[in-house]
């Protein structure tokens, strides 16, 4: 037995067989059966010859199929690839090529872009079509492809788990968008991502677990109802629907975020967690509430990750359920978790997210040397993470060597937020020291949406940045000099980019100006840039 995911969840199969533990809608699902298809999922794959590490793609929204199919690969010691459903076909091209995958599993919806995509790599030779349950009656055309239904990918596959010994050393890999203007494969040994984003390490009180701690805990203990309701696809959710399979919990899936919907499923079931991505989900979620007429006294906890959980969003959260809980959790798909903090009416004034320093979370300074958080109280470094981190990034030494570093023998991931130490081993979050701009969660990388800009024939030159958002924490602002003699739009410029961009990546304001800042030797000046969006934005008003 190794700390290897498929073993961890094979756990908590063994000892609580007929819990229900996944729900999508009204469908709930008990181990044994989840057991079941993904050993079938798994023998089918590798009938197809998918073998241990070889990369394979889940191209998929939240349901009981991706589950399966997560666990499918993870049993035969494949890697999974995430893939955002919200690419379009240049964005899968490069995450095809870029992982080199041998197979796909992927909703029927998207046939007509893997259609386009899929055959152009030649190594992808295994594709799988999977219910979609926002579209159960789909029959997009996967023949073009040589697409296989997933019912009979499954049908006269054996349902037992005869499957070898597996490693600690077996790779979990999740794509993200980062800072670098396209998507990176964050490589982890299995036992280092158990560790820091499965549970492996108690969040709260920072003790280590053994490998059997959270299926007896499964066996022993009253299951929690949770729901996640971000998108499997993302790093965050899949490891927090991962953890509580591990430890009995059932965990309520979406398909969809509906703000109505998520409060009917929490009254419906009696969920005790959600864990949410920011204000994109906090907003529409408290409105709803304010406004409609439902019981939540379920709910004990809320966990926020990933994007901004702003202070007035908060403070109506805070006075609508003043029993329950709130964190906000800090780490990244390079770190893992590093800390939380309990939030309240009082630590939520500062600049940005006060949290407890997780398990080897440190501090380091400009020289890379860390600081003491005893004697360094009001010190701004950067926030890093020793220990369980990261092997670097899937076919990017230069970027693995810039974010992954060594200092006094001492490796460290090190992806750029910076943090000031405050008393009591607590940091305040100031944010990433780049111009990554974090929208509802998702990260949008500057550059490539200029590049995309500059494509328009009326755009001259352009920068691209984030500017303060109610809905999603951030939003996408283009600063445009357009060519002479003509008047550009910004609907028009966004109608331009939706054959290029997901949606999340378009501009949603546009300043003109007439020249774009930048150094005498062309340097692009950001900052400067921010203050002319900021500007027209007022102006509006």
């Amino acid at each position: 037995m190794a700390l290897n995911i498929a073993d961890l969840f094979e756990h908590a199969v063994d000892v609580v067989p007929d819990r229900g533990i996944i729900q999508v809608a009204d469908r709930i699902v008990s181990y044994a059966d989840l057991e079941a298809d993904a050993n079938r999922l798994a023998h089918f794959l590798q009938s197809r010859g998918v073998a241990p590490g070889d990369h394979v793609g889940i191209y998929a929204k939240n349901s009981v199929e991706h589950v399966v199919a997560l666990l499918a690969i993870f049993k035969i010691r494949a890697v999974v690839i995430n893939v955002n459903y919200r690419y379009v076909e240049g964005e899968l091209d490069y995450i095809f090529d870029n992982s080199d995958l041998v197979a796909l599993l992927h909703e029927r919806p998207y046939a007509p872009l893997v259609a386009s995509t899929a055959p152009k790599h030649a190594g992808l030779q295994t594709v799988v079509a999977i219910p979609d349950p926002t579209e159960p009656a789909s029959t997009a055309d996967i023949s073009a492809y040589g697409g296989i239904e997933w019912d009979d990918a499954l049908a006269g596959q054996s349902a037992e788990r005869d499957f070898g010994p597996r490693s600690e050393d077996d790779l979990y890999i999740v794509y993200t968008g980062g800072t670098t203007g396209f998507p990176k494969g964050v490589m982890w040994r299995q036992a280092d991502f158990w560790r820091v984003l499965g549970g492996g390490i108690d969040f709260m009180s920072g003790n280590r677990l053994e490998e059997h701690d959270q299926s007896k805990s499964a066996a022993s203990s009253e299951p929690m109802v949770t729901f996640p309701l971000s998108p499997l696809m993302h790093g965050g959710a899949q490891a927090a629907m991962l953890m509580h399979l591990f430890a009995g919990h059932r965990t309520i899936l979406a398909p969809k975020f509906d703000a109505a919907e998520v409060w009917r499923t929490i009254e419906d079931n009696g969920v005790q967690l959600i864990f949410m991505t920011g204000d994109a989900m906090a907003r529409p979620l408290i409105e709803e509430y304010e406004r409609g007429d439902y019981k939540a006294d379920t709910l004990i906890a809320v966990a926020s990750s990933a994007a901004i959980f702003s202070r007035p969003v908060k403070e109506r959260w805070m006075k609508a359920f003043p029993n329950t809980f709130f964190t906000d959790s800090v780490g990244s798909s390079e770190t893992g978790f590093q800390g939380t903090g309990l939030q309240d009416s009082e630590n939520i004034k500062g600049e940005g997210p006060q949290i407890a320093l997780g398990l080897e979370s440190v501090i380091l300074d400009e020289d890379n040397r860390v600081l003491d958080p005893e004697t360094s109280v009001g010190q701004i470094g950067r926030l890093a993470r020793t220990g369980s981190v990261p092997i670097g990034y899937y076919k990017d030494e230069a970027k693995s060597a810039k974010t992954f570093i060594t200092v006094d023998g001492v490796r460290y991931s090190v992806p750029g937020d910076f943090a000031r130490i405050e008393e009591g081993n607590k940091v305040t979050l100031l944010g990433r020291g780049s111009n990554c701009i974090n929208t509802g969660g998702e990260k949008v990388y500057p550059e490539e949406v200029e590049m995309a800009l500059k494509g328009h024939p009326d755009v001259y030159d352009v920068l691209v940045v984030g500017v303060a958002d109610e809905s999603y924490g951030q939003s996408v602002s283009a600063v445009v000099q357009a060519r002479e003699g003509t008047q550009p739009t910004l609907e028009g410029l966004r109608e331009f980019l939706r054959g290029q961009l997901s949606g999340y990546k378009l501009p949603r304001s546009v300043s003109f100006v007439d020249e774009i800042p930048r150094s005498a030797t062309g340097k692009a000046n950001y900052p400067r840039a921010k203050e002319l969006a900021l500007a027209a934005l007022e102006a509006r008003v």
